[in-house]
């Protein structure tokens, strides 16, 4: 099956997503540059996503795996990666459905979603591997705190994103 893929505006517009989601996750977790390079991830396209990495539902999967890093030390240490897989086609595809979404905006709420993940499993607030309802609530978290950094966002259509993304932000309540 043939996904559309981005083309080079669309690229560029990832790396100037990725910068700004970069800059408020920073800001809201108050990293400094060396505290980031502590958290090891990369963004792969559609164009270099195994078959198992590609999405029909989500506009991003996150994939960990872990890379063996040699010091000048005679030991070697594992260090955990991350990989955001952007979904070229999902996200192309609500773009033409969705007048009202931008680029731009969807690519940095998408950003900073998973850049949040990526923070909070390298600090050990979750772990990767969770699932059920943990998985649920960690999402409506995740989704809250993308509120909360990115509210005052003066980004075209991110009001807009950020009122879509409205429930998955609150916890359902059960009363007994």
């Amino acid at each position: 099956m043939s996904y559309p893929v981005f083309e080079d505006s669309g690229i560029r517009a990832i790396s100037e997503a990725l910068d700004i989601a970069e800059d408020r996750t920073g800001d809201y977790y108050k990293f400094s540059f060396c505290q980031w390079k502590r958290h090891h991830y990369d963004v792969k396209t559609l164009m270099s996503l195994a078959k198992g990495e590609i999405s029909s539902y989500a506009f991003a999967l996150l994939n960990k795996s872990s890379r063996i890093l040699e010091d000048y030390e005679p030991k070697t240490r594992t260090r955990d990666f991350y990989y955001i897989c952007l979904q070229d086609h999902r996200i192309l595809n609500a773009l033409e459905r969705d007048s009202n979404l931008t680029l731009m905006s969807l690519l940095v709420y998408i950003f900073t979603h998973e850049l949040i993940h990526i923070v909070r499993f390298c600090n050990f607030f979750q772990r990767f591997d969770i699932s059920g309802k943990g998985k649920e609530k960690e999402e409506r978290l995740v989704h809250a705190t993308t509120y909360d950094i990115l509210k005052d966002s003066s980004l075209p259509g991110m009001a807009y994103i950020l009122e879509s993304y409205k429930r998955h932000r609150h916890c359902d309540m059960v009363v007994s």
